[in-house]
């Protein structure tokens, strides 16, 4: 009987270990591959005949797509299973990045790098696969899962982005970006191991494997308004909004911004590394913290440290030691807010639906990262300064912070029989018409901008007048 019970559970962590190493693998490649983009900004300016805006406007596309297309793809994940729309994603990135190596035009470009490349992120990004990692994760071991998982993105980030630098100065951009397009259709393969199997349960006798139940997820629209009427729910998405405003600001305009105050590209390139490597024991601490301490709590003490740490690198001496110093700090709490995000929408309202419900909290995270990317560059051309971008991003870690505080991962409240009907469903419309009425009047904001930069200017004017490139 012992016996039986020891074997069923060792074939349960071997289930569990394949999961987290699939799952590891799809985020280090999906998250790690789009890391790289920056890197070939100069050259594919060049060859496009356009700006740096121009080439900043497809990442912020790329991001838009990516928040929009994400509670549609959870909700499909959750309906039909994560390993299809894995699957379908990393074809996607595949195509999508390839297409990038072979763009001609800025709007060849804008498609392939924007739309498809974001559509891409949408299905395979970690939102999906830390939605089947919650699933197919014991409870008692599903942050932990979800923190290891999260911290193979940096390992992603950490491995490729050399990588990339390395082939795009040996073979060319366009050869480095579809060996990188290659290296997607990896995500297809991986996709399979993370389908729901059938498990041994260690309390069973014959220790025979048995199949596990799983949970039906509620139809989106009953979801939605039920998560709709929670206010913890709310504070979570305002929360998430503050991470995509820090995290895209800073990983676009960190290494610009070390060159305005006087230090070399190489300090720049280095802070990004130290992000990247320092994320990786800062995912993983969140996902062991979160068994021991609120949820939160936490998210209220890493978005507070953030806005002390932003503070920091603008009022201490401009050195190379406080830069990557900032950079480590920030690395430690770069992530580390998706597992205890993600954690929180499967405490409120299971794993049934927590693909498309942590979809909706990710598209408030994008539409902040859109902001940050583009309106926080556009800003300091205004300012003449990053000072006052980086001083709005204090403020909003300190907002952040304060509402965490009264965000709670208990059970939401069952959805009550008098609101079952429209009223619900019409107010998620209006507020998805809203966002996408303002992404898309943005985008054809920032497009007229770049396409006038590029129409007066040599191919190379430079994103902002503080960074001339050299």
């Amino acid at each position: 009987m012992g016996n039986d019970a020891g074997t069923a559970t060792r074939r349960l962590d071997r289930s569990l270990l394949w999961v987290l190493v699939a799952a590891s693998a799809i985020t280090a490649i999906t998250l790690g591959i789009r890391s790289t983009f920056g890197l070939f900004l100069v050259p594919v300016a060049a060859a496009l005949g356009t700006n740096k805006a121009g080439f900043a406007l497809a990442i912020a596309i790329q991001n838009l797509v990516w928040g929009l297309g994400q509670p549609l793809a959870g909700g499909v994940a959750d309906r039909y299973g994560a390993p299809k729309v894995l699957a379908v994603g990393g074809g996607l990135y595949a195509v999508g990045v390839f297409g990038m190596s072979r763009a001609n035009t800025t709007t060849s470009f804008y498609l392939s790098g924007g739309l498809l490349v974001g559509m891409a992120m949408a299905a395979a990004s970690f939102s999906v696969v830390l939605a089947a990692v919650g699933k197919l994760a014991p409870p008692e071991r599903r942050t932990w899962a979800i923190g290891i998982v999260t911290a193979g993105g940096s390992i992603g980030q950490f491995l490729l982005v050399p990588a990339a630098g390395w082939l795009d100065v040996r073979i060319g951009w366009r050869s480095a970006m579809a060996v990188l397009g290659s290296v997607a259709l990896l995500v297809v393969v991986l996709s399979v191991l993370l389908r729901e199997r059938r498990r041994a349960t260690a309390g069973d006798a014959s220790a025979a494997v048995v199949a596990s139940a799983p949970v039906a997820a509620e139809p989106f629209s009953v979801a939605i308004r039920r998560a709709l009427r929670h206010p913890s729910y709310g504070l979570l998405c305002l929360g998430f909004f503050v991470c995509g405003f820090h995290v895209t600001f800073i990983g676009t305009h960190l290494p610009s911004y070390l060159g305005d105050v006087g230090m070399s590209r190489a300090v720049g390139a280095r802070a990004i590394a130290f992000i990247g490597l320092f994320n990786v024991l800062g995912a993983f601490s969140a996902g062991l913290l979160a068994s021991r301490f609120r949820k939160g709590v936490l998210l209220s003490v890493i978005y507070g440290l953030r806005a002390v740490a932003i503070a920091g690198l603008v009022l201490l001496p401009h050195t190379p030691t406080v830069a990557l110093g900032f950079a480590a700090v920030m690395g430690l709490l770069w992530l580390s807010t998706v597992p205890l995000t993600s954690g929180i929408v499967v405490g409120q309202f299971g794993v049934a639906n927590a693909g498309s419900l942590f979809g909706v909290v990710f598209l408030a995270h994008q539409i902040g990262a859109f902001i940050g990317v583009w309106y926080g560059g556009r800003l300091a051309d205004i300012t003449g300064s990053y000072d006052v971008v980086w001083w709005i991003a204090v403020a909003l870690g300190v907002f952040a912070a304060f509402i965490n505080l009264f965000v709670s991962d208990a059970p939401a409240p069952p959805l009550p029989a008098r609101v079952a009907g429209a009223p619900g469903i019409g107010a998620a419309a209006g507020m998805a018409s809203l966002l996408a009425l303002g992404a898309v009047s943005g985008v054809g904001a920032a497009t007229s901008g770049a396409e006038r930069a590029g129409a007066s200017s040599s191919p190379m004017v430079p994103y902002c007048v503080l960074h001339p490139s050299s």
